[in-house]
């Protein structure tokens, strides 16, 4: 089988090519948190209407990840297109609430129609990661968003806060999905009352 590389990889420098493809080896070898703790495969929520969906999400919380060190007042923001892909906007303030604003712009879509919540998501070129909606509110006031690797998690809200309770029946049906909730982190996020 012959991959075809997208033009803008061949006129990399072939050092920096040779670190991408390295990288790609090293991910693709990695043993994700669902394999490691032979966990169950993971299931997404039935139905996912996009018309509702998009708009700005706040980060309640999240799993420490690289591409967010650092990140507070995180949101998202999901902007439905014409041809049925989805706009994402991710910002946050570095370091503190007051910090410099950072932001990377991506692109989603739902590959398979029969399953709308099980969305892929990218922000570099041909490279697509799952994005997952494994629970969501009925009235679309939270949601949280998972991968089938159980690498990666966000809980979200349309506020920059959620109710005590709300956040600790999340919290018992990610246990529920055996989807561990040690490593979630708060998001820091302005208060109501600052917006």
């Amino acid at each position: 089988m012959r991959v075809e590389m997208p033009d803008r990889y061949r006129q990399l420098k072939p050092t920096y090519r040779s670190l991408l493809g390295l990288l790609l080896i090293l991910v693709g070898c990695g043993q994700s948190r669902t394999k490691r703790l032979n966990l169950p495969p993971l299931s997404a929520v039935s139905a996912v209407q996009l018309e509702r969906y998009v708009g700005t999400w706040y980060e309640i919380a999240s799993y420490p990840n690289r591409f967010q060190e650092g990140c507070t007042g995180t949101t998202a923001n999901y902007t439905l297109k014409a041809d049925g892909t989805i706009r994402v906007l991710n910002q946050c303030r570095k370091g503190s609430l007051d910090g410099p604003e950072m932001s990377a712009e991506g692109r989603a879509r739902v590959p398979d129609a029969s399953r709308p919540a099980e969305l892929e998501v990218s922000f570099f070129g041909p490279f697509w990661g799952d994005y997952w909606v494994i629970q969501l509110d009925p009235e679309y006031r939270y949601a949280v968003v998972g991968q089938p690797s159980r690498d990666y998690l966000w809980i979200l809200s349309r506020t920059p806060t959620l109710p005590d309770d709300t956040y600790s029946s999340i919290l018992e049906t990610l246990a529920e999905q055996q989807y561990p909730v040690e490593p979630l982190r708060r998001t820091l996020q302005v208060p109501p009352t600052e917006q």
